[in-house]
């Protein structure tokens, strides 16, 4: 199976490289719009030098590990976003026909390269905040840090999975999972806990966003030491269960176009 997604990786990539103006100009545009938001933050510090005891550098660092996370989902999980129209006009039963998984197949048929765009805007919010939020590195904080990225990449993806499931429903998106999707990549840019207690147990047992975002962020910055933090995010990665279940049950009730 990974050699065959290899196979579709290429030709999503060749397929991109056949207009390198317009892939570029894009992805220097998705560059653009995630910087705007670091200027947000950077004017917004300049009239308030903290915000809840979390440092300009602190929260630079916490949001340049959700954006990575996040861009991640968007460039590999980016299929369930439109899977709404492999519904509308028939392709999911094409995939059906096929001897491959359907989420597999759903995952292969788009990769939005334009997404390394935003994927370097987090990677130097990333770098700026590793290198001035006067962490004491050690070996468990980076594994922490990698973890982090990879728990806000699977939960963010299986957000995208439970979206492209109730297509099932719905026939059409619905557009209030964007809240879940990017309006958490946009409130999540500070640490969850300024938001006040009721928020915080919402993103830590419904959406587990604190998890991987607020948690460990916490283990990283020497204000708990607390180890369960460090593994925090691996146990938000079970919340793709839930959202693969709510996906096999719309497989099951799912009739063909026809078509």
């Amino acid at each position: 199976m990974l050699r065959l997604y290899k196979k579709y990786f290429s030709i999503h990539l060749k397929s991109v490289m056949q207009y390198k103006a317009s892939f570029f100009i894009t992805m220097t545009g998705n560059f653009l719009t995630q910087f705007s938001v670091f200027l947000g933050l950077l004017f917004m510090f300049q009239r308030f030098r903290r915000v809840k005891d979390f440092s300009f550098q602190e929260v630079v660092l916490c949001y340049g590990i959700l954006l990575l996370g996040f861009q991640i989902s968007q460039m590999f999980a980016s299929g369930f976003k439109v899977f709404d129209s492999m519904i509308a006009n028939g392709q999911f039963d094409r995939i059906l026909t096929r001897p491959r998984n359907e989420i597999f197949q759903v995952l292969a048929s788009r990769i939005d390269f334009v997404r390394l765009g935003g994927m370097l805007q987090g990677a130097v919010m990333f770098v700026y905040g590793v290198t001035q939020a006067q962490v004491e590195w050690t070996a468990l904080r980076i594994l922490t840090l990698c973890f982090m990225v990879i728990g806000g990449a699977v939960v963010f993806s299986a957000i995208f999975l439970l979206d492209g499931a109730f297509a099932f429903f719905t026939l059409e998106g619905l557009e209030f999972m964007n809240v879940f999707s990017y309006g958490a990549s946009e409130h999540g840019k500070y640490p969850l806990g300024i938001y006040g207690k009721g928020m915080l147990t919402f993103c830590t047992f419904a959406v587990p966003y604190a998890l991987f975002q607020y948690y460990p962020l916490l283990f990283l910055l020497g204000r708990s030491d607390n180890l369960w933090f460090v593994f925090l995010p691996l146990v938000s990665c079970w919340f793709v269960v839930p959202c693969w279940l709510v996906w096999r049950l719309g497989v099951r009730r799912y009739k063909s176009t026809g078509s």
